[in-house]
């Protein structure tokens, strides 16, 4: 597919060093993204997608890939985090909860046995006692040789720690969807516009009828490791399938907030508002949303066809899952001045 010129493509640069303390501007693992314009959204899918729209991101930093459960678990020795799906709820949060329910726990995919109401999501996610970041599945489920896989049961506030912590942030939906293209504007897919480029499988997904029939073609039923697929124009992995993925985003049901104006693009746009990111089906629940991207292992043809960059989901800021985590970016200038000091060898 052509390219924009107003979309440059970049070669994949690694920071050369990583520092002892987290929070120093340089960091390894990350990959540096050009600032341009491109179609930002889709008309052609859900209608959360529209309208596609122009916009321009400065250049930044984002991580090769989802932070991994390795990467997790030096932060959480290091600080002695604790998870928000490891604590329990507090009742005065959750009117009306039953209170055996009230128990540390976390959404984990279920494949149901029998043929389900496919409007009815419960029917495949359970809320299981003692489900988290260690423990995916449940209590006895663990995390043993999963190190390169992406963490998952990852809440917003525990991804805005983990980048605090990191001396990065979380990217913006604009930015993110600028890094997931990899140059491609415009195009239905992170590499292109084939799904399956020569019957290759371009990304973890689910082949099969969801939520039942799991065929696992691309050789995962679950998550996969993070560079086991491969990676995009900008030498990214992960930023479709495998997991979803956080941003800063507020939730709005189109791209209202970041809608062109006649005369202008929008530049670095920070869409939504916090009060308007409610669930309006669900009215006694006042628990904002954020914007996650990029599809999970969980996506398919027949459910959610959302292994696309355009693709968004709202998800309640105080929500885990099995299949959402994140990754961070660095854009203050000082940061990204000292990694490009250091790739190119200059004097400080």
């Amino acid at each position: 597919m052509t390219q924009e010129a107003t979309t440059p493509r970049a070669e994949p640069k690694l920071a050369a060093i990583m520092a002892a303390d987290p929070s120093s501007a340089a960091h390894l693992g990350m990959i540096q993204i050009p600032g341009g314009t491109f179609r930002m959204g889709s008309d052609r899918h859900y209608p959360e997608e529209a309208p596609a729209h122009r916009v321009t991101v400065d250049g930044f930093w984002i991580d090769l890939t989802p932070v991994t459960n390795l990467e997790f678990r030096k932060f959480v020795n290091a600080t002695g985090y604790v998870t928000f799906a490891e604590i329990k709820p507090d009742a005065k949060d959750y009117p009306g909860a039953l209170p055996h329910m009230l128990k540390a726990g976390s959404l984990v995919f279920t494949p149901p046995r029998q043929a389900v109401d496919m409007r009815d999501w419960s029917q495949w996610w359970n809320f299981k006692f003692g489900a988290n970041w260690r423990r995916p599945y449940g209590p006895r489920s663990s995390i043993s040789g999963l190190d390169d896989h992406p963490v998952v049961h990852i809440a917003f506030r525990d991804a805005e720690a983990y980048a605090k912590w990191a001396g990065k942030e979380l990217p913006a939906e604009a930015e993110w969807e600028f890094a997931a293209r990899g140059g491609f504007d415009g195009a239905e897919f992170a590499w292109g516009d084939e799904f399956t480029p020569g019957s290759r499988h371009m990304a973890n997904t689910w082949q099969g009828a969801f939520p039942r029939e799991n065929l696992a073609i691309d050789g995962y039923e679950r998550t996969s490791p993070v560079t086991a697929f491969p990676p995009n124009g900008y030498g990214v992995h992960d930023m479709i399938g495998n997991v979803w993925e956080w941003t800063t985003d507020w939730w709005s049901t189109r791209h209202q907030a970041d809608a062109p104006k006649a005369c202008c693009i929008p530049e670095n746009p920070r869409g939504g508002r916090e009060e308007g990111s409610y669930d309006p089906c669900q009215p006694e629940i006042r628990m904002p949303r954020k914007v996650l991207k990029g599809g999970s292992h969980l996506c398919a043809p027949n459910y959610c066809r959302r292994y696309r960059p355009a693709a968004r989901h709202a998800e309640p800021v105080d929500t885990s899952t099995s299949h959402v985590g994140f990754r961070c970016v660095l854009r203050r200038r000082d940061n990204v001045a000292t990694i490009e000091r250091e790739l190119s060898n200059e004097p400080t």
